[in-house]
């Protein structure tokens, strides 16, 4: 599939400044969700852009690193307090919302295009089913979220070691179950997803 058929169509109906928006980290259970809007100026290609998640962590990196430096963008950030408030896909709603306002104050969006949500906008937009693998703006600002956040989670494995948040990124593997149990709740857990939510009704019932 051509990945920039979405934003090519756009162009020739006169949308020129196209934002393609996505996030990162529904599933983990500690930290934020991040989503980014990411605009590719005319002419921009990068050889195997792809969907964030279909990319190695070298290869993200890489990506991320061309990516911030020929694009416009902007990051929304919601934390875990947010999201155990608003619920996550509320959360990741908000995220999206505060990356497209970024990516507003420097330069005149016009259209937007998202990984399957739908947004509460001035602006017309269109939310593709998988868009992160048919988008090439969207596959963009994938790789920006989830660069991103793993950053921010490897952050938080220097002062938190034992936890392993460099390696699973706060998604609820095997090892981090264990280590959560082991040395219990830290500030930034997800208190309504439900592993931890167990933890807690074990603790207080």
């Amino acid at each position: 599939m051509d990945l920039y058929k979405y934003e090519n169509d756009l162009k020739e109906k006169g949308y020129h400044i196209i934002g393609g928006c996505d996030e990162a980290g529904r599933g983990p259970l500690y930290g934020p969700v991040v989503a980014a809007c990411c605009v590719l100026p005319d002419g921009f290609k990068l050889d195997g852009l792809n969907d964030s998640k279909q990319l190695t962590p070298k290869k993200r990196e890489i990506f991320y690193d061309y990516i911030i430096h020929h694009t416009i963008y902007g990051v929304g950030i919601v934390d875990e307090k947010e999201i155990d408030k608003i619920n996550i896909y509320e959360a990741s709603r908000k995220a999206m919302m505060i990356a497209i306002k970024k990516a507003r104050e420097q330069t005149n969006l016009e259209y937007v295009l998202t990984d399957a949500m739908p947004l509460f906008i001035d602006l017309p937009f269109q939310d593709i089913i998988k868009g992160d693998c048919k988008s090439a703006s969207i596959a963009a600002a994938s790789v920006i979220a989830k660069v991103t956040r793993d950053h921010m989670m490897i952050d938080i494995d220097k002062k938190y070691p034992e936890y392993g948040f460099a390696k699973h990124k706060g998604y609820p593997t095997k090892a981090h179950i264990e280590a959560l149990h082991k040395y219990g709740l830290i500030p930034g857990y997800r208190l309504t997803y439900g592993p931890v939510k167990e933890m807690l009704n074990k603790w207080y019932n």
